[in-house]
């Protein structure tokens, strides 16, 4: 039930928030250089990778909540045990896969 709950609220940062982080950003590009050197501050301000990281968080949440969605369509994984797993897994999978992610754009794995 969490990992649906978190599959929609997920969707939603991202069509709203992510759409919106990333129109900016174009719009930043086409203005020019004073235009992107202020969304550049204010995607390195700590408000600014707090949202960074959520956006990268929902993004492998949907994701991977997906795909867990998918092989359920197919009639597979619907035991108890199995299907707890899995939600346990997704949940797990979308925190380490963006912690690898900003370890690796902020420098600390090569």
């Amino acid at each position: 039930m969490a990992v649906s709950i978190l599959h929609r609220a997920s969707g939603i940062a991202l069509s709203v928030a992510g759409l919106a982080v990333l129109s900016w950003w174009l719009m930043a590009l086409a203005k020019g250089a004073d235009s992107y050197a202020a969304f550049e501050k204010a995607a390195h301000s700590p408000i600014g990778l707090i949202v960074l990281v959520g956006l990268s968080w929902s993004f492998f949440q949907h994701l991977l909540s997906g795909i867990r969605h998918l092989v359920t369509d197919t009639g597979a994984a619907f035991e108890l045990g199995v299907n707890k797993t899995s939600a346990v897994l997704t949940i797990v999978g979308s925190v380490v896969l963006t912690a690898a992610l900003w370890l690796w754009i902020l420098g600390y794995l090569k």
